[in-house]
């Protein structure tokens, strides 16, 4: 198994395992009702065209998380990427 990384440093197209949610308790509960939970599988579809925010999917939907935000999010490579 590859070492975590955080959610931002992914490029567009790599796919990944949520392993890890820190942060605030407000923030990781903002998380959970949007389905961004440890064991999800989250794509990286792009990034705004000045770099914030990127814009994932997750669960059949497409979600925009700023770079802060998904720094909080620790996830482990699916192979080959």
């Amino acid at each position: 198994m590859s070492e975590p990384i955080q959610l931002h440093l992914l490029r567009p197209g790599q796919q990944a395992t949520i392993t890890r949610i820190s942060g605030a308790t407000a923030l990781r509960r903002r998380f959970a009702e949007m389905g961004v939970i440890r064991g999800e599988n989250i794509l990286v579809e792009r990034h705004a065209p000045l770099g914030d925010p990127v814009e994932y999917f997750i669960k059949g939907y497409h979600l925009a998380l700023r770079k802060e935000e998904a720094a909080q999010i620790e996830v482990v490579l699916h192979g080959g990427d």
